[in-house]
């Protein structure tokens, strides 16, 4: 077709954007992001090093400014944005972002906090002395040169690279459908597993691993496990879990706190901060009274301040969890092999560095050696000229020109142009005895390295000898100590493993307050003793729960309004005698109407055990304990209740057990566990004993055989009966009579009923926070309807509101 503006080419539209998007794709992988195997560079770096070579920004010069090299590199070799060139110079001049900066720069670089550098006007850089190494030998014809951009200017397409870069500085870039992300390394260690492949090629890529233990990075902290590293070593992809270095430090006051002194590699510390900071403010965390940054010059320093009442293990692990103390650092080492994009593993990437060292070295040693040969050639010529001296002269002064000379010099001595030139241009001086002696040292030492260079070329060992001895040398002068530590992965244990397993006393007030003590806090008095304080209570607050459990108990907590909320022991934190807990609101997300009622530590969720229920109303329920096995923040329906009920009691049993349940008035009833049917979570319960107007139950506990009922009243009366006594009657009566009712005037009402065992202790717990401990031996057996005796001592205004049951300690005072 020809519309008079030239030939017009029909194209599919589709052909076309499948090329011109190939095109693009291509040139992003190769010649912007990904980098090359043997240099470990993409092309902005590799012409940033080289602009600097050629500018003669060598580490023993003075600095210049950034601004120059960034127009020396857009001009020359990258016509790209300058910010493109001056960011990838900034990362480069980095310690937190190179573990060996090829870049020394001079002025501000920006900082870990996420700070920019300074404007390229203000900075100065030049190469650091590592860098130098890069570049080394390049003038030796070491590598190729292409074209630039306008081919004006030859520029190298790799670089020599006496340093392994692509492990030593990692790499990171997101091409077109693929990206690398490479962790760098120590130098020592990649030094060490090249020469350990130099003298075993066969080497395995674990017998590697013993050299290579794993990524090394700039900032430091610690590595988790091995198996990441493993996998990525293996097949070129892995996981690699990081984690802060960090420490507890008790303070001077008695608290303690977390000292963060390293962050993973690429975190943000600014950012870190402020994520606790928000943590603490949205109480996910909850602990933390104050969080400075300490960081100066010396090093970097996170201070973490905690209350006193909390578990620094258990605050550690939660930022952990929610923050960027513990990150993953995905390893993808991808690379370009012969300008393609391939996966490596880490035997790969050492051996084609070590292929690329090959070629350096013997492209070096060809280069040197034609020098070598070259210079031979015109000592050969000078020796002859010093021969026949007279009649070299004597040509020479006959000559009208030095054309003519340079003639008659090749015909009558048989010397080539070179030759018969450099003895043209040769000084006077170089006639003397003297000269003339070292023209035949010289001679004598050129041919020495013509011999040892063709024997390098010859034999292959003797180059990867060469390789090994500049490697070794080279880990001599720049290798340093690891920064990152190794360790066993210790995220995937539970809190638990970390923390030893331990008799607790767990406490939780009226009001929502709980703490966990050891349970040899309280000392054991007799019968009738006043007790100590167990625990400081704000005004109108009193203890209600009080139990033993181990450090590794799971805790079922129960509300009066029927649910239920998961908790593990060494959560709840400790707190002195005196103290009055956490309030359990920072801890569980029970909803404002709810209160705790009912505590359970359960050690396993296991089949065949029960969770057996009984409410105020009288209503009781049996559910399995494997469906409550969750731990879901927000807590389950345990059972479904009335509007004017609560949940008063809740039970572990086998599911063959005898119920007994105590009514605040002085009755009980005792019937089978198999009365009553195993129903769901949200089920409602059935009738467990017929209550008379007013009545409630105060207490519901599983019948031990042999077993004694132990009753308790709000005026400090208690008495032991013999659980027989009780006897076994249908579910849903009246029950029969425990306390008789005209003895509350003076021992008060019903606060609870215990089975018991003779060697346990009993703990009572006042209003007013009041506790003693006594053997349960020295409380009277009596029969059913007495009133018992007399078993602490209470203040004009104090009532005992709970009891507890404790396996008596060998230890006991």
């Amino acid at each position: 077709m020809d519309f008079g503006l030239g030939k017009v080419m029909p194209i599919r539209l589709e052909e076309e954007m499948k090329h011109s998007y190939i095109d693009y794709a291509m040139s992003v992988i190769v010649m912007r992001a990904l980098p090359d195997v043997r240099d470990g560079l993409k092309p902005v770096h590799r012409r940033i090093l080289y602009a600097m070579h050629e500018a003669g920004m060598a580490a023993n010069k003075p600095y210049k400014k950034s601004a120059r090299i960034v127009g020396e590199v857009l001009g020359k070799y990258h016509p790209h944005g300058d910010s493109s060139v001056y960011d990838a110079i900034v990362r480069m001049a980095q310690n937190f972002s190179s573990r060996y900066m090829l870049v020394d720069g001079h002025g501000n670089f920006g900082s870990i906090d996420g700070d920019s550098a300074a404007a390229m006007r203000y900075t100065e850089v030049r190469m650091s002395r590592i860098a130098e190494e890069m570049l080394a030998d390049i003038e030796k014809d070491t590598v190729d040169f292409g074209p630039n951009y306008d081919e004006s200017l030859k520029e190298p397409l790799v670089l020599p690279a006496k340093i392994p870069n692509l492990l030593v500085n990692g790499s990171a870039g997101i091409a077109v459908g693929m990206a690398t992300n490479i962790p760098p390394h120590n130098l020592g260690e990649v030094v060490d597993g090249l020469v350990m492949m130099i003298d075993n090629p066969a080497v395995t890529i674990q017998e590697l691993m013993m050299a290579v233990k794993g990524p090394d990075f700039p900032t430091g902290g610690l590595i988790l496990g091995r198996e990441g590293i493993k996998q990525a070593y293996m097949t070129g992809r892995g996981g690699v879990k990081m984690r802060a270095q960090a420490r507890i430090e008790r303070m001077q006051n008695g608290k303690q706190r977390i000292l963060v002194t390293e962050i993973p590699y690429q975190v943000n510390k600014a950012r870190l901060i402020e994520t606790i900071a928000a943590l603490v403010r949205d109480k996910t965390v909850d602990g933390i009274t104050d969080l400075r940054d300490e960081s100066d010059r010396t090093g970097m320093r996170i201070v973490i301040e905690l209350r006193r009442d909390v578990n620094p293990d258990i605050i550690l692990n939660q930022l952990y969890k929610h923050t960027q103390m513990q990150e993953t650092f995905g390893v993808n080492m991808l690379a370009l092999v012969n300008g393609r994009p391939k996966v490596l593993n880490l035997h790969e990437v050492l051996q084609h560095y070590l292929a690329h060292q090959k070629e350096v070295i013997i492209r070096r040693t060809k280069f040197e050696l034609d020098k070598a040969r070259a210079r031979a050639h015109i000592l050969e010529g000078l020796k002859i000229a010093l021969d026949h001296l007279d009649a070299v002269i004597s040509t020479i002064r006959q000559s009208q020109t030095p054309e003519i000379a340079r003639e008659a010099l090749m015909a009558k001595f048989n010397l080539s142009e070179k030759q018969a030139q450099a003895i043209l241009d040769m000084r006077l001086q170089r006639l003397t005895g003297l000269e003339r002696e070292k023209i035949e040292m010289e001679y004598k030492d050129i041919l020495e390295t013509i011999e040892w260079l063709e024997g390098v070329l010859a034999d292959e060992h003797k180059v990867m000898n060469i390789i090994k001895e500049e490697l070794l040398d080279v880990k001599k002068r720049f290798a340093d100590a690891r920064r990152t530590v190794i360790t066993s992965d210790i995220s995937k244990l539970e809190m638990e493993d970390l923390i030893a397993e331990e008799d607790v006393v767990i406490t939780l007030t009226h009001y929502g307050y709980i703490k966990r003590l050891p349970v040899d806090t309280y000392r054991s008095q007799r019968r009738g003793g006043r007790g100590v304080t167990g625990m400081g209570t704000k005004e109108e607050d009193f203890v209600e729960q009080l139990f033993v459990a181990t450090t590794h108990h799971n805790l079922l907590f129960f509300t009066t309004r029927g649910r239920v909320y998961r908790l593990k022991a060494y959560e709840v934190p400790e707190a002195g005698r005196t103290a009055k807990g956490t309030a359990i609101v920072n801890l569980l997300q029970v909803e404002k109407d709810e209160k705790i009622t009912a505590v359970i530590p359960v050690k396993e969720f296991v089949a065949n055990r029960y969770l057996f229920m009984a409410t105020q109303k009288g209503i009781v329920k049996k559910s399995e304990l494997v469906e409550f096995d969750t731990a879901r923040k927000g807590g389950l329906n345990a059972i479904n209740l009335d509007d004017d009920d609560d949940l008063i009691g809740v039970k572990l049993t086998s599911g063959e057990q005898h119920i007994i349940m105590g009514t605040r008035d002085g009755k009980a009833i005792v019937f089978p566990e198999t009365e009553v049917r195993v129903m769901g979570r949200t089920a409602h319960g059935v009738r467990g004993i017929n209550l008379e107007a007013g009545d409630e139950v105060i207490g519901m506990d599983t019948a031990k055989k042999d077993g004694e009922v132990l009753t308790v009243t709000s005026e400090g009366y208690g008495k032991r009966t013999r659980i027989d006594e009780y006897r076994v009657t249908a579910r849903g009566g009246k029950g029969v009579i425990n306390i008789k009712p005209k003895a509350a005037e003076k021992i008060g009402h019903v606060v609870g009923i215990k089975v018991v065992i003779p060697g346990q202790e009993l703990m009572l717990i006042t209003s007013e926070g009041i506790i003693i401990r006594m053997e349960m031996d020295t409380i009277s057996v009596t029969s059913r309807s007495t009133q018992g005796v007399k078993l602490m001592k209470t203040g004009e205004n104090d009532k005992v509101v709970a009891l507890a049951v404790v396996e008596k300690k060998a230890d006991n005072d």
